[in-house]
């Protein structure tokens, strides 16, 4: 036995006896099922430039199409091995898998949960004129309207199946109202109907909502989440705004997968550093910034809320009867 090693061979040694089996010897892929530009792509970013002197270089990769799943499926087909992982979301676990007909993953048994991430709520607005004009200052008023004049109302989306539509059809399920769906081609063309007065509500995100809330083209009847939002103090939850629903919550979330079969040493050691880099103060500035509830969770409760999601979901995009083939 040699026992004069090299300095940085003992180096070497004794750090991979206390690390858990994490390859460093190339960077990790992390796949972000949208375009550049958008929130979990702006979000990933960040946490690989917090990550990185523990994990190493972590490269975001964007794999955007079909609503996120062709990148959440690239995840799934990978290797268990801590080299890559993916930003999803509820689209990409909770929502596709009952709107799309053929999915190449199971948004459980597929992948590993690691941490939930964010969570960002959506906001129940209407047209301000609208508003004033139908006499509408809360989620109450709204509901009896609606209640006294079916299908007088109507709502618009970024789409059928989209996040929005689901929202407004657990919402009038909820309410027992009817209200007409009207979808858009994405989110930014339903924002500029609903601000025309072309439509007269919608349930959109917050951080695309709040500028226009902020310069009163829009009026925030209520969150949609179980909690109010610093961003928003002042504007109360669904729940807690009369009309008959009181345990509405829904929000816009995402989390951190590894595929399949990740063994527990990584999984653990890769929920601590992204658990830790979620609690700087650079992260949660980023998140504040994009109107997100930083949302660090153990494997174990990230794994239950995914599954809850899930059958949440699956009765919304029943209900609204969207499909796609």
């Amino acid at each position: 036995m040699n026992r004069r090693l090299p300095v940085q061979t003992l180096a070497a040694l004794a750090l991979g006896s206390t690390l858990p089996a994490l390859a460093q010897s190339k960077p990790i892929r992390f796949i972000v099922p949208y375009p550049p530009g958008g929130p979990l792509d702006i979000v990933a970013r960040a946490l690989a430039e917090r990550v990185k002197d523990s994990l190493g270089v972590v490269v975001v990769e964007n794999r955007p199409g079909a609503g996120g799943s062709l990148g959440a499926d690239l995840l799934a087909k990978s290797a268990p091995d801590g080299n890559t992982i993916l930003m999803g979301a509820v689209a990409t676990h909770a929502i596709n898998p009952w709107l799309y007909a053929k999915l190449p993953y199971d948004p459980i048994r597929d992948f590993t949960p690691i941490t939930l991430i964010a969570r960002v709520p959506n906001v129940l607005v209407m047209n301000t004129e609208t508003a004033v004009r139908l006499r509408i200052a809360s989620t109450a008023d709204l509901v009896a309207y609606a209640k006294k004049n079916p299908g007088r109302l109507n709502y618009g989306s970024g789409g059928n199946g989209s996040a929005g539509h689901l929202a407004g059809e657990m919402f009038k399920a909820q309410a027992g109202v009817f209200m007409v769906h009207i979808p858009y081609a994405g989110g930014n063309p339903a924002q500029l109907a609903l601000i025309s007065g072309q439509v007269d509500l919608s349930l959109d995100n917050l951080a695309a909502a709040s500028a226009n809330i902020k310069a009163g083209k829009l009026k925030a009847l209520a969150v949609t989440t179980a909690q109010r939002s610093s961003a928003l103090p002042e504007v109360p939850t669904i729940a807690e705004s009369g009309g008959g629903l009181a345990d509405f919550d829904v929000d816009t979330w995402f989390g951190l997968f590894g595929p399949a079969g990740l063994p527990t040493e990584i999984v653990q050691r890769l929920n601590r550093v992204f658990v830790a880099a979620l609690a700087s103060p650079e992260m949660k500035s980023r998140l504040a910034s994009l109107l997100a509830e930083p949302s660090a969770s153990s494997p174990e409760q990230f794994s239950a809320f995914v599954k809850a999601e899930l059958q949440k979901y699956e009765r919304a995009v029943k209900a609204s009867g969207a499909r796609v083939e």
